[in-house]
């Protein structure tokens, strides 16, 4: 992991991007921590960090995850119906 000033970064920026092929490059102003630049080897990944940090996303699994915690779940068939669609491993 590297650590670098956002004036080293502004500067030498291709090569931070090339550093965060190998590891996270932390970036500070007046040496704090301000931001992370990081290397991207997927759209997998890519995906995976924009979800992360979606508000609305986040608030879509709060709710589901308070509905399971008072037992307002449906089972594996309950779902497949309730969405239109085959029930996984059946065949028509």
């Amino acid at each position: 992991m590297k650590i670098a000033s956002v004036a080293e970064v502004k500067s030498k920026f291709s090569g931070y991007l090339r550093t965060s092929q190998e590891g996270p490059v932390i970036v500070t102003k007046n040496g704090r921590p301000v931001a992370v630049l990081l290397a991207v080897t997927d759209e997998d990944e890519i995906e995976r960090l924009i979800l992360a940090y979606s508000p609305k996303f986040r608030r879509i699994l709060e709710a589901a995850e308070k509905q399971a915690k008072a037992g307002e779940v449906m089972d594996h068939d309950e779902f497949w119906e309730s969405v239109g669609g085959e029930k996984q491993g059946t065949r028509p």
